[in-house]
């Protein structure tokens, strides 16, 4: 089969959880010896230059990328807002990226389009008048929802406003686009049924992100009683979720367990990240090695109050044997079992709790660990998830 994977951003390398799911499944394809050719965005968040990617990698994918300016822009913004418009989506509507997909299609006949982000709808057009191809959507998350999320938590009453008219109109672009799609794959049975009820009429199966499960580290030693996040902290819900644990739970966190440490990683720290000086707060910033930093804490954290889709990141931590606290808004779409495999927390109170539970019962802590290692090892195996993504292109076929 010959697929077309056309990405919002570079799938590799892959430097956050975004990047790893488009990833996963470009290398998952090919693995299984189909032909993938990636074509990509990348822009001043998410930068690259193909010169520096290994040259096997561009080899393998025919990899090319276009660059597009996603720096907000007032005039287009306001136009945006007073015609009713999605901005986010109008941010990607590029015309060297318009170019370079029309001489890639011309040139070469695909199977499949999988699409990785419903931004990029305005290009399908041009996908069905010089292809032959059946277009997927790989649905990571349903934008509008994070939005939504990020509106009720929001108290700026300006800024409120604002964030409503980016989330009325992404969901109405999500919901009126949908079908334009010869079929949709969500990463969550949440997210499916959320498609569904909008009035998706497309084939629609929802496929999980997987993952290689990697190696474990041995030669690391892992600092007692230290929790830990790690996420690129440019995407909102991130920013928001560690915002409010600090603010809201640290001071609860360490009450109970006064001896606890936190440790936060990943790329764009926020300079009012950088400026904390809470107790016992290490701001580290972007690591060389996401699976080392992780080995060498003891506890994840996810407080997430907006999002959608899966937390590869969560999946990642989960996949060495790390027990993650997080809340249901964060853990949403991972088959797990609250206590067994995780550890779910909402509120203050109840991350101080859990916490301090892991911190006081290693070896029950260890068990929940090993259950989390289990459940990745035998649900999110990235062979298999491509495997259901390939079937589901056969059925469309």
């Amino acid at each position: 089969m010959k697929i077309l994977q056309f990405c919002y951003k570079p799938p590799y390398p892959a430097l956050d959880g975004g990047s790893m799911g488009m990833h996963y499944v470009t290398e998952g394809l090919i693995n299984n010896g189909h032909q993938v050719k990636v074509l990509s965005f990348h822009s001043k968040k998410h930068p690259c230059k193909v010169e520096k990617l290994p040259e096997e990698y561009v080899e393998k994918t025919q990899f090319e990328t276009v660059f597009v300016d996603l720096d907000i822009k007032i005039l287009p913004a306001l136009v945006a807002y007073l015609c009713g418009e999605s901005y986010h989506v109008k941010r990607f509507i590029n015309d060297a990226m318009k170019r370079k997909l029309v001489e890639i299609l011309k040139k070469e006949e695909f199977d499949i389009i999988q699409v990785e982000s419903i931004f990029l709808t305005p290009y399908l057009p041009l996908m069905r008048k010089y292809s032959k191809a059946k277009i997927v959507l790989r649905a990571p998350n349903i934008e509008n929802k994070i939005w939504w999320r990020i509106y009720k938590a929001t108290k700026n009453p300006f800024k409120k406003s604002y964030i409503k008219h980016l989330a009325l109109t992404l969901e109405y672009y999500e919901n009126s686009h949908i079908n334009d799609y010869d079929a949709v794959s969500p990463v969550t049975d949440v997210d499916a049924q959320y498609f569904i009820e909008h009035g998706l009429r497309k084939v629609c199966k929802a496929i999980p992100f997987g993952m290689n499960t990697p190696e474990l580290i041995s030669d690391v030693l892992q600092e007692k009683d230290t929790i830990f996040h790690i996420g690129s902290m440019n995407w909102h819900p991130n920013e928001q979720g560690i915002k409010w644990f600090l603010e809201e739970c640290w001071s609860k966190v360490k009450e109970q367990s006064p001896q606890v440490k936190a440790y936060f990683a990943g790329r764009y720290m926020p300079q009012w990240l950088l400026n904390t000086e809470m107790e016992d707060v290490n701001i580290v910033g972007e690591v060389a090695d996401s699976i080392h930093f992780m080995t060498s804490k003891q506890i994840m954290v996810v407080p997430l109050l907006s999002g959608s889709g899966i937390r590869i990141k969560i999946i990642e931590a989960m996949s060495i044997g790390k027990t993650v606290i997080a809340t249901t808004i964060a853990a949403e779409g991972i088959m797990y079992e609250d206590k067994k495999n995780i550890i779910i927390a909402n509120t203050p109170e109840e991350f101080a709790a859990a916490v301090k539970f892991c911190l006081d019962n290693p070896e029950e802590c260890k068990a929940i660990g090993d259950e989390a290692y289990k459940l990745i090892a035998e649900q999110y195996n990235n062979d298999n998830i491509v495997k259901q993504l390939v079937s589901l292109y056969e059925q469309v076929l």
